[in-house]
């Protein structure tokens, strides 16, 4: 019931509770797709793909919410990827909007802490997935993810565990952001640095260089061999 490394200070041993009796949950809907007064309005439709995203592709009007099952989400409320390729992702929504039925919004009861659930629920993903999704077949619902049992410290304890991964998150996606400018600028490079076709010299090159290049079957200048 303790974990193997905790903060110092804490000893307690940790509470099982299952997760529907520590939260309210509910999932949304969406609005007839041929009822064009019901979209390009205000509220951003989060669907299952854009649970971890600050951006939205669709927008719901005032008339579409209020003639659909959609429902509303909050900014730190957690959001639940319940079907199709995103089954199981899980994030903590960035903005303010409107999910449809593939999505799970997630409200802890007083003295439990958002972001270490959804630490919990990322952790628990595959395990999730193999249980219920054997084969990749059928779909998570809330009531499996209400049955869903998970240990708890007390809330300053669960505070310090989240605030630590989130962290460790928010530091992971600026390398990541790092890594993808990269990839582009190394993708823009090879662009320039080779001769278009039918050129005898690149668009880029380094100083000192002036001579054009030469044609050569790739057979002509290498040994290539299968295995």
């Amino acid at each position: 019931m303790t974990p193997q490394i905790r903060f110092q200070g804490f000893t307690d041993d940790w509470e099982e509770r299952k997760l529907g009796e520590v939260t309210t949950s509910y999932s949304g809907g969406t609005p007839s797709a041929g009822n064009a007064s019901y979209y390009q309005g205000d509220i951003p439709f989060i669907r299952s793909g854009e649970i971890n995203s600050s951006t939205t592709e669709l927008f719901l009007t005032e008339e579409g919410l209020s003639n659909s099952s959609a429902k509303l989400v909050e900014v730190g409320d957690i959001l639940y990827a319940l079907y199709g390729a995103t089954s199981g992702e899980v994030g903590i929504s960035k903005i303010n909007g409107a999910i449809n039925q593939a999505v799970l919004a997630i409200k802890p009861t007083e003295g439990y802490e958002s972001q270490f659930i959804m630490q919990w629920l990322k952790l628990q993903k595959q395990k999730i997935i193999d249980r219920y999704l054997q084969g990749g077949q059928g779909n998570l619902s809330g009531s499996i993810v209400k049955a869903l049992c998970l240990e708890f410290p007390n809330l300053e304890e669960q505070q310090k565990i989240g605030a630590f991964f989130k962290q460790l998150d928010d530091t992971i996606a600026l390398h990541q952001r790092k890594l993808d400018l990269l990839k582009e600028q190394k993708k823009g490079f090879l662009q320039k640095m080779f001769p278009k076709n039918g050129a005898r010299v690149p668009e880029l090159r380094f100083e000192g260089f002036t001579d054009d290049w030469e044609e050569r079957k790739l057979g002509e200048l290498s040994n290539i061999v299968g295995g």
